[in-house]
């Protein structure tokens, strides 16, 4: 890996860092409501690997709230504009506000609701059963 690679990747990392504290020491948002089926933006970080990452500074995406836990947490997955073709079976299409995204349903984890920054939109009930049906299929 070349240095000025490296450099990047470090400095993101740092960047996520100051961003993960805020999220986990101050409650940016209050209490928040949320509810399974929901489109939220996730504050994601700098992941490691193939993790999903989130994008600009807020290191955030989309993501669908998938189980809801308590108030306090959650299990997500996160969407990609990236839809590839031909579509794979991990991927889910939907749109949302006119916009084609995909659901990547391998990237699926449980999240504190602390990363939750503001709601983008709902699926309908026969969407959700279909992306859950989806889910669960994964692990037959």
């Amino acid at each position: 890996m070349e240095q000025a690679n490296l450099l990047n990747i470090i400095e993101r990392f740092i960047d996520w860092t100051k961003n993960k504290m805020r999220h986990n020491f101050f409650k940016i948002n209050g209490d928040l409501y949320f509810r399974e089926k929901e489109i939220w933006w996730v504050a994601f970080g700098k992941n490691i690997g193939f993790e999903t990452d989130g994008k600009h500074d807020l290191f955030e995406r989309p993501a669908v709230i998938l189980k809801k836990y308590s108030k306090d947490m959650c299990f997500i997955l996160p969407l990609t504009s990236k839809v590839k073709m031909p579509l794979p079976w991990y991927q889910f299409v939907v749109e949302i506000e006119d916009k084609i995204s995909a659901i990547n349903v391998t990237q699926g984890r449980a999240i504190s609701s602390r990363r939750l920054l503001r709601k983008k939109g709902i699926l309908d009930v026969g969407t959700y059963d279909r992306l859950l049906d989806l889910f669960v299929r994964q692990f037959k």
